[in-house]
């Protein structure tokens, strides 16, 4: 049994029964979702602490389950899109938000350790309880794999040893309905416990929300595919199984890469391979996703992509990534945003065209900073404005796609959505790209995966042909130009600052040897956290 805290005379809970509790929830502030959450925490920290009949308890704890959902879902919004890494501030919500679902756990726990005292009511509830403990465990790996966090390993610890009491108990393979997990669907421990664990193997897929959700709801129906062993092999023609250490402090590893331990079990990725592969092909011959038996509002189409999504990412032999395990690779130079790289593909940083305003506050910045206004003609003044590029190591750097870990646990907050470029120090030749994916890992380094935008980029600067309500601060903006492929069929696009763009408008480029064109804007083919990139012709 998890250890938990021993109960306490001086706790006072604003309820001891069901009835009360009813009565406590219906006059709960809900005006400030920020306190209510931190005082149903407090009240539920409160009733753990107090000695009381298991019976009463649980019949408390589920009857808090659905507005603890719906006021941690309402809470969490708070930090949907932040750039990573978090503030202070924002990673004290995301503390209050973990600790809450520990509130809830630690209360079924409660319930368990009254089944182990003798309590016969909850001995005869002993495998919903685990479901329900292994559920709010899950809970909390979510809520860090939302906000953009590898889990720390004390939350790791914590599921993997609840999982190995289940297992110890015998009671991992009886499966419980959950009115709060895809529609009341019974489960298992097993399932929950592995479709989590795949679950968050797909972090790095960016996978959208309603993916994910369908990815979630197939584990249940594939639950006959997943089985945990102590061990297993594989040949070379198999799906190479994965392994979790139960005494450990990951999430699931490749085999090739596992180091044995008492705690080791083994998921053989055989089953499930064939299921998806089946599945796929039923598809690609015409049938529908109902016809094979997926569940889903997703079109035959995308269920196909998905399928090959999660095949390529569970079935799939691979290296582990950088974060999962570091290893010696060749670094690149990251700029982020387009005023950096512009500056860096120029070899100058950017100074508006017509925007003399901002000119003389420029140089009345650099004059109360360094006492001087800085020179304009060469690489030098970049370092001094701050516009240093900062140092990624590469895991996978194709023509379409990079997976990057940044060197440093410190520099720039980033965003999925967010434009940047890379080079190295022996070629200054730059690759824009968009940031897909991030993560910040238990190093605090941040991980992210970016989709790179066709062609060799430019540096230009964008002036307003004529004035408008979105220009009035500037009449000049950079922007990065990326020429035609007309081999690849794919015509020239311009990056540049959001809300510049509308169809059908008159821009102004300066090219990087100071000649001018006249452009006529097309129509937004992408549209990131700070960019646009827009095709265009000539006026």
């Amino acid at each position: 049994m998890l250890s938990l805290e021993p109960t306490d005379d001086l706790a006072k809970p604003a309820f001891h029964d069901a009835e009360g509790c009813r009565k406590w929830l219906s006059q709960l502030q809900l005006t400030n979702i920020g306190i209510a959450q931190g005082n149903l925490r407090k009240q539920i920290d409160e009733l753990n602490r107090y000695a009381m009949k298991g019976e009463l308890r649980l019949a408390i704890l589920e009857m808090l389950r659905e507005p603890v959902a719906q006021l941690q879902s309402d809470f969490s919004k708070r930090l949907i899109g932040k750039p990573l890494p978090l503030t202070d501030d924002e990673h004290l919500l995301l503390t209050a938000l973990v600790s809450l679902w520990q509130a809830m756990l630690n209360g079924y726990l409660r319930c368990l350790q009254s089944a182990a005292a003798g309590d016969v009511q909850m001995e005869k509830r002993r495998a919903k309880l685990w479901q329900r403990s292994l559920y709010y465990g899950m809970q909390r790996i979510v809520e860090f794999t939302r906000a953009g966090y590898e889990p720390d390993r004390a939350t790791w610890q914590q599921f993997h040893a609840l999982y190995l009491n289940i297992e110890s108990s015998g009671q991992q393979n009886e499966t419980v309905k959950d009115e709060h997990f895809h529609d009341k669907f019974p489960l298992s421990c097993q399932t929950l416990y592995l479709s989590t664990l795949l679950m968050h193997r797909t972090r790095l897929q960016n996978l959208t929300r309603e993916q994910r959700r369908t990815a979630e709801h197939w584990l249940l129906l594939w639950a006959d595919t997943l089985t945990l062993m102590p061990r297993c092999t594989a040949t070379k023609e198999d799906a190479p199984p994965l392994v979790v250490d139960l005494e450990g402090y990951r999430g699931l590893q490749s085999a090739a890469h596992a180091r044995a331990s008492a705690g080791m079990r083994c998921l053989p990725m055989v089953p499930l391979s064939k299921q998806i592969r089946i599945k796929t092909i039923l598809l690609q011959q015409g049938q529908t996703p109902k016809k094979v038996e997926l569940s889903t509002d997703l079109p035959g189409k995308e269920c196909i992509d998905l399928l090959g999504k999660l095949h390529q990412c569970w079935c799939e032999a691979r290296a582990d990534t950088l974060v999962e395990m570091p290893r010696e690779t060749s670094s690149v130079l990251m700029c982020v945003g387009l005023e950096k790289i512009y500056s860096h593909i120029a070899g100058r940083p950017f100074k508006p065209v017509k925007d003399i305003g901002k000119s003389m506050q420029d140089a009345q910045t650099q004059i109360a900073t360094f006492g001087r206004v800085l020179d304009q003609t060469g690489h030098h003044e970049l370092k001094e404005l701050g516009f240093l590029p900062e140092e990624w190591l590469v895991e996978e750097n194709t023509l379409l796609r990079g997976r990057l870990l940044r060197h440093s646990p410190t520099g720039d907050r980033l965003a999925a959505h967010h434009i940047i470029s890379i080079f190295t120090a022996d070629n200054p030749a730059h690759k824009a790209g968009v940031i897909d994916h991030i993560e910040v890992a238990h190093s605090g380094q941040l991980y992210v995966t970016v989709h790179y935008l066709p062609g060799q980029p430019q540096a230009v600067i964008a002036n307003a042909a004529e004035s408008s309500q979105a220009m009035l601060m500037s009449g000049s903006a950079p922007c990065v130009m990326l020429p035609a492929m007309e081999k690849l069929r794919i015509p020239a696009s311009l990056v540049m600052p959001r809300n510049w763009f509308q169809a059908g408008r008159e821009i102004d480029l300066t090219l990087a040897d100071r000649s001018k064109q006249k452009i006529k804007l097309g129509i937004s083919v992408e549209r990131g956290v700070d960019y646009e990139r827009v095709s265009f012709k000539a006026a």
